[in-house]
């Protein structure tokens, strides 16, 4: 792990989310100048007050270093790291807010994980395409197999941090290792992006199908093809399919769709029960990002001719009323197929 160029200064986490939260929480615990935006004054007032985050991490307390604000330009003033850990969605809807306010040699990372409906990009592209002054180079993600509320606790956890850049990917490495917090680097940051965006997707249908009685067998089957599913397409868009046996791959995969602490997973097993999208959603506090995030992978799968029919099957459940056991079982009577993607990347049929 390479040293860090210099001194840090201030880092800005926009967004005070369980993750954002969480990840102020550990850079602070390094010793790290660390602000955290949140977009209601009257949030980051009893944020300030009570040092607890109460919507998100109710049982964790807020270091006393840790600069809480809703003043977006105060957040970034002289910070030469921003993190964005906004949902995926809003993520252009900020970054609006802040054009023009970043310092042009910072380091911006996305930690949000998700697809844009209206143009498919990802996180770093949309601030690419926002955040005029910023080079691409210095965009990166961090992504991983990474419970907000078990890194806010101190739970060994290791992710990945990704950048087309190589420095890039070693500056984001070296500001969020901790003693409990092991960061690997990639290169391969649309590998990495897809992988941390359609694995939602896969939690999701993970939680469906235990939502409706099934067990062990149907779970295992479902993340191993899913897994398929996410090389499938990172591969058609130019990905490493090495990436998916990685962290952000096969780890986040894992975790997602198999942890009670998994939002996706919720979504999905309430859908399995046969609760409807908007009625989920007004009992959870925080964001499903595979919902949305699954109208725009199936549009990607369309434009690069992938074929996808679990994340297919998902959108027809959540989005045109299908029944969950009929989906599934279409899935089951689907002509028979090799595992030639296991060997053969050139093989997108399996």
């Amino acid at each position: 792990m390479s040293d860090i160029p210099g001194p840090i200064g201030p880092i800005a986490v926009i967004g005070a989310g369980s993750w954002g939260t969480a990840l102020a929480i550990s850079l602070v615990s390094t010793g790290k100048e660390t602000r955290l935006w949140a977009r209601r004054e009257d949030a980051a007032a009893q944020m300030r007050l009570s040092r607890h985050n109460p919507t998100y991490l109710p049982d964790v307390l807020l270091p006393d270093e840790l600069e809480i604000t809703s003043d977006l330009a105060a957040a970034v003033k002289d910070a030469h790291f921003v993190v964005f850990a906004t949902p995926s969605q809003a993520v252009r809807t900020v970054a609006e807010q802040l054009d023009g306010l970043i310092e042009s040699e910072a380091i911006v990372v996305s930690v949000a994980k998700g697809i844009e409906n209206e143009t498919l990009m990802t996180t770093t592209q949309v601030l690419h395409d926002v955040l005029k002054d910023i080079p691409e180079e210095n965009l990166g993600v961090l992504y991983g197999p990474s419970h907000a509320e078990e890194v806010a606790a101190g739970v060994p956890t290791a992710v990945v941090a990704a950048a087309r850049c190589l420095r890039t990917a070693e500056i984001i490495q070296c500001v969020f290792s901790a003693p409990r917090l092991r960061v690997y680097v990639n290169q391969d940051l649309i590998g990495v992006e897809i992988a941390g965006s359609v694995k939602n997707v896969m939690a999701i249908a993970t939680g469906i199908v235990e939502g409706v009685g099934f067990g062990d067998n149907t779970r295992a089957a479902l993340i191993t093809r899913g897994l398929a599913e996410l090389k499938r397409l990172g591969a058609a868009m130019g990905a490493d399919p090495m990436t998916f046996s990685g962290l952000a791959g096969i780890g986040d995969l894992v975790v997602t769709c198999t942890s009670k602490l998994s939002r996706n997973r919720f979504m999905g097993e309430q859908v399995g029960r046969g609760k409807s999208v908007a009625e989920v959603e007004s009992e959870m506090k925080m964001v499903a990002e595979g919902v949305r995030t699954t109208k725009a992978v199936c549009k990607l799968a369309a434009l690069h001719h992938v074929e996808m029919p679990i994340t297919e099957a998902v959108h027809a459940i959540l989005f045109e009323q299908k029944p969950a056991v009929q989906a599934i079982e279409e899935l089951m009577s689907r002509e028979v197929k090799r595992e030639d993607w296991l060997y053969e990347q050139s093989e997108s049929d399996t």
